[in-house]
């Protein structure tokens, strides 16, 4: 069975993990626990009970501001004129082992609803990610996410 857990580097191992993106491998094996302890980002990853220590795939959250200028104009019209809080996804990754087998749309979904759950106790407007290239666009967007106005590979997904 498939579980979601905070990154713990006594359990997981980071080592074995592979994307096929070069920047994302390197990011969990040397980076990840470091910005987690310092409060940078908060990183959850996905882990089978069979074999707890293999990373399926990781996502990591923190907390963001857009400005409504960067927004469509159905938002810019009910929002705030100032600098509205949200929740950025600075990176998503599946091991390339589960390419097609749709853990791309677990991580997404879980993500997503952990920014739901925490908007109970956090106000936060909206999902930011900002797409690598634009396969990793055209995923986001399939979801639901709108291109901001000012950046074509900045992405938003209201929360509400």
């Amino acid at each position: 069975m498939l579980e979601e857990q905070a990154l713990d580097a006594s359990r997981h191992d980071r080592t074995d993990f592979q994307c096929g993106e070069p920047a994302l491998d390197e990011y969990l094996r040397k980076y990840a626990v470091q910005q987690s302890a310092k409060g940078i980002t908060s990183i959850f990853v996905l882990v089978d009970d069979v074999r707890p220590s293999k990373i399926l795939g990781f996502y990591t959250l923190s907390a963001a501001q857009v400005g409504v200028e960067h927004l469509g104009d159905a938002e810019r019209k009910k929002l705030p004129r100032y600098p509205v809080p949200c929740f950025r996804m600075g990176r998503l990754a599946r091991h390339i082992e589960c390419r097609g087998t749709g853990m791309g749309t677990v991580l997404m979904g879980l993500a997503v609803d952990r920014c739901l759950k925490a908007r109970s106790h956090v106000g936060a407007y909206a999902l930011l990610v900002d797409a690598k290239d634009e396969r990793a666009k055209a995923f986001y967007q399939q979801y639901g996410f709108t291109v901001c106005s000012d950046s074509p590979m900045a992405l938003y997904l209201p929360l509400g």
